[in-house]
């Protein structure tokens, strides 16, 4: 029984073994990882194309659960490029945040 899918690890191991039963690591290069990211994350922005942005804050259900399918397959190809790579994502990303934080510091109050 595979464990429930909780937080980024499990996630990249579920990923690993979903690949992994279908022999498709050999294709799973960071090259065609970050393409196949770029081409799921145009489909997502598809569905804001020629939106005003308070339509895009209230989609209907139906374009809803096509944005949450279409975020999911963009997580999933970050996900996997990051396993490729070794990135650890949540340290790459909370080093980030610093980084931003030097560069764009918050207005004094």
């Amino acid at each position: 029984m595979t464990p429930p899918i909780v937080d980024l690890a499990t996630l990249r191991d579920a990923l690993r073994d979903f690949a992994a039963a279908r022999a498709w690591q050999p294709f799973h290069t960071p090259k065609n990882l970050a393409m196949a990211m770029i081409v799921e994350a145009a489909e997502l922005v598809e569905h804001f194309q020629w939106a005003t942005p308070e339509e895009s804050l209230r989609p209907s259900p139906e374009k809803l659960a096509a944005i949450r399918d279409e975020v999911a397959d963009t997580l999933i190809y970050l996900v996997e490029l990051a396993d490729a790579l070794d990135i650890d994502l949540v340290a790459a990303a909370r080093d980030k945040i610093v980084k931003n934080a030097l560069k764009y510091p918050a207005p004094e109050r």
